[in-house]
C-alpha cells in the first residue's frame, strides 16, 4: 500500500498549521532519510555532532528545520566545523537556533 503525502505550502515563511494555531508539520520519513544520508561527512567530528542531533531530534524536525539543516550541509566540512565549534558565527542569523541545537 502506497502512503499518501500531502504537500503544504508556507505563507510568509510560517507553516500553515502554525498560522492556524497548530504545530508545523513534521518532515516525512523519506526526507529524514535523505537528510541522514547528507549528514555523512568527511570529518568525523561533524559526523558525530550531526548523528547525535538527528538521533535526538530527527523525528520532530519540521520542514523549516530541514531547510536550515540543508543550508548548513552545503558548507564545506571545515566551514561547518568552525560554526559548530564556535570558532565563527553564521553570517545568516536565522541559522543560529539550529547551530545552538547542534552545539548542545
Amino acid at each position: 500500500m502506497a502512503s499518501q503525502v500531502i504537500e503544504r505550502t508556507s505563507v510568509g515563511g510560517v507553516a500553515p498549521d502554525a498560522v492556524e494555531g497548530g504545530s508545523p508539520p513534521i518532515i516525512d520519513p523519506h526526507r529524514l532519510a535523505r537528510l541522514r544520508w547528507r549528514c555523512r561527512r568527511g570529518m568525523l567530528e561533524n559526523d558525530l555532532v550531526l548523528e547525535r542531533f538527528l538521533l535526538a531530534r530527527g523525528d520532530s524536525l519540521t520542514e523549516a528545520d530541514a531547510a536550515m539543516l540543508d543550508r548548513l550541509l552545503e558548507l564545506s566540512d571545515n566551514e561547518l566545523w568552525d560554526l559548530v565549534s564556535r570558532r565563527t558565527e553564521p553570517a545568516d542569523a536565522s541559522l543560529a537556533p539550529l547551530l545552538e541545537a547542534l552545539r548542545n
